[in-house]
């Protein structure tokens, strides 16, 4: 089974996706924070990563560069509620940029693609 590290901080969303991608037949491990996220890096060893840009402390963007760094192989998919994040130049080191949305299917097809 692929392994799914959720970086989000909102627990709304956490149960969201963690419900719609375990349907997918995916294992999800949760982080809230940026920080959370590099600390289980290692002892989760991810298949794959949804990662939220504004989070308290660490945000998303200074936790892609780091994850890179550790492991430039795992794909992050940047999911953020703020489209205009897309136009930083540190967001294009993730596979995807997702903007937030009730409907799931662009994350769902973006996280089928790199785990295929």
């Amino acid at each position: 089974m692929k392994k799914i590290l959720l970086v989000d901080d909102e627990e709304s969303i956490q149960l969201l996706y963690r419900e719609e991608l375990e349907e997918e037949g995916y294992e999800i491990h949760s982080a809230l924070t940026g920080e959370e996220a590099l600390a289980k890096l290692d002892i989760v060893k991810p298949d794959l990563i949804i990662l939220d840009i504004n989070m308290p402390g660490m945000n998303g963007i200074e936790a892609l560069r780091r994850i890179k760094e550790i492991n430039p192989a795992i794909p992050v998919i940047l999911c953020s509620a703020y489209q205009e994040f897309k136009q930083d130049l540190a967001s294009w080191a993730s596979e995807e940029y997702i903007v937030k949305s009730a409907d799931l299917s662009e994350l769902k097809q973006a996280v089928k693609k790199y785990l295929a």
